[in-house]
């Protein structure tokens, strides 16, 4: 129990930023200020007022310049406030989650793929993070270990398009013939129509 404490409050720690001389309702401006800006697609003016509060030890700081770097284009300043956030806070899932976005503008694949794993080693149920690597998985023709992963999403949201189509090609890339033409059926029922789906029905038969 003590542990879960100690390991509680430096989570809180980690998340507030640290003052240090600066008055915290200059830092809760700075913020109120960034996310009026990014509204108006002002991104640049938005990461101005973070910096001018910025703390290297923030990960709350680092995680919105994270984003608004990349929303802006800048991918290389973007990957590292994300690398930063991540640091400060490892065991955060949406710190990792964001930082996938500047690392795959960038063609980074094999850092994103490391970090939907990371994700997984702490959330082994997180389904964002299986559906992405059972996609990156299957782009490499790697039908099995992606076929796991679609089949575990699939099991916790059952009627979702997305997964389903994409275990429905899992299959039948695996000849599992049988099992694709009922998933390409259930995707129909989901989005009848479905022009995928009734690309795959032709291919089963």
């Amino acid at each position: 129990m003590k542990l879960q404490i100690t390991t509680l409050l430096i989570t809180v720690m980690v998340w507030i930023p640290q003052v240090e001389g600066q008055d915290f309702k200059t830092i809760e401006n700075a913020f109120k200020q960034s996310y009026e800006l990014e509204t108006k697609g002002n991104y640049s003016d938005a990461v101005a007022q973070l910096k001018s509060v910025y703390n290297e030890d923030s990960y709350a700081i680092n995680l919105r310049l994270g984003w608004l770097y990349y929303m802006q284009g800048s991918f290389t300043e973007s990957s590292a406030h994300y690398q930063r956030a991540v640091n400060l806070s490892p065991y955060a899932i949406e710190g990792r989650l964001g930082y996938v976005y500047p690392l795959a503008a960038l063609g980074n694949w094999a850092a994103v793929k490391t970090q939907y794993e990371k994700i997984l080693q702490i959330d082994p149920n997180n389904t964002t993070a299986s559906y992405r690597l059972g996609m990156i998985l299957y782009s490499s023709e790697n039908y099995q270990q992606a076929l796991k992963l679609f089949e575990k999403v699939a099991n916790l949201y059952p009627f979702d398009y997305d997964v389903n189509v994409m275990y429905a090609w899992a299959s039948l890339k695996l000849g599992k013939l049988r099992e694709a033409e009922v998933l390409f059926r259930k995707v129909l029922l989901i989005r009848p129509g479905d022009s995928s789906a009734t690309e795959g029905l032709q291919l089963v038969k």
